[in-house]
């Protein structure tokens, strides 16, 4: 039942027999980094999107209880009309076409859009103290085995990078450093991926916010740093902090975790990143050698330039730094373009 074919023969019979609705089309929508996928539907004039997630591959339960987490606090999650669980089904609202990466690549109010975005942000973090408390943790172990991809995905399958015990050494370090300042920072709702191609510009209760079911409690820097060091697109620094200092000010303001000064909530902003970026370099090669999803390979150079630009930053750093610089930072272009020539050969 997990051919695409039969899914959507099987969509198509949900919507049609189950639910009752006359369907005029049916589009894809939009696919992620992993095996959900997604369609638009017309039905009488009014569209609604569609997730297929495969039974045995994902789960939506998750997205179920993260979504019922969300939409209380006022956050505009696509609202759920239908769901069949079981068969990996959903029914939801349609937030439109438009994601805040196509509105701030084609010249968008950046302001707004990020004062909008970090005021749902802040509505989560502050409201959320409740809703937190039934999400898993952001432990020791996921912190880790999330670090852990960088070192086999990305410097062995991408870079062809084997690490002798030394350097091996220099990561375990620096992986254990990141973990207890993770672990350090207050405890809030976690969306886990509060970027750019997840927020959807939207008409009322801006923006719409999706991919959110792997949500956690965790570091309250997380999604402030997913957000304003987006894998995707990148800002100036000045700019950036800026922005980090307006939001802790908002949580301040409201008797939310901003720390003892601007100093440490932007420690806390830097070093979650580290731990995020390390992660996502991992993550964005692996799409490719086990997935076969060259699109991400080209956002791996400002995902490490993130990484490169924090370390040199903090002393406690200085070591993973010198590595960098010394072992993976001039490999990455030749690694992109073998990659690249891979992809465009004939299967």
């Amino acid at each position: 039942m997990n051919d695409p074919d039969t899914r959507l023969a099987l969509l198509e019979g949900w919507l049609s027999r189950d639910l009752g609705l006359q369907v005029s089309t049916i589009e894809p929508a939009s696919s992620d980094a992993s095996f959900r996928r997604y369609f638009r539907v017309t039905c009488e004039e009014r569209t609604y999107i569609v997730m297929d997630a495969p039974p045995g591959k994902e789960d939506v339960r998750p997205y179920l209880h993260v979504s019922g987490l969300l939409e209380p606090l006022g956050i505009h999650v696509p609202h759920v009309h239908e769901a069949d669980a079981a068969r990996g089904l959903l029914l939801l609202e349609d937030l439109g076409r438009t994601h805040y990466l196509a509105r701030l690549a084609g010249g968008g109010d950046v302001q707004t859009l990020y004062e909008e975005a970090l005021e749902a942000l802040a509505r989560i973090q502050l409201r959320g103290t409740e809703a937190a408390r039934e999400l898993p943790p952001y432990d020791r172990a996921l912190l880790l085995r999330e670090m852990a991809l960088m070192p086999e995905w990305f410097l062995a399958r991408h870079l062809g990078i084997e690490l002798p015990p030394r350097e091996r050494r220099t990561l375990e370090v620096a992986f254990e450093f990141l973990i207890a300042e993770a672990l350090s920072q207050p405890q809030v709702l976690v969306h886990r991926d509060y970027h750019s191609r997840n927020l959807m510009v939207v008409a009322e209760r801006n923006p719409g916010v999706l991919d959110f079911q792997d949500a956690v409690r965790g570091p309250v820097g997380y999604d402030v740093v997913s957000l304003l060091k987006d894998c995707y697109i990148s800002w100036p620094r000045e700019r950036v902090t800026g922005w980090v200092s307006g939001y802790r000010e908002r949580l301040k303001a409201a008797g939310g975790p901003a720390g003892a000064d601007a100093a440490q909530f932007l420690r806390w902003f830097d070093l979650i990143g580290v731990q995020r970026h390390l992660k996502v370099l991992g993550i964005f090669a692996r799409l490719w050698y086990r997935d076969g999803k060259s699109g991400y390979l080209r956002d791996l150079p400002l995902t490490l330039q993130y990484v490169r630009d924090t370390c040199r930053r903090y002393a406690e750093l200085a070591e993973l730094s010198e590595l960098l610089e010394r072992r993976v930072a001039a490999e990455l272009a030749h690694a992109n373009e073998r990659s690249a020539e891979h992809a465009l050969r004939p299967s």
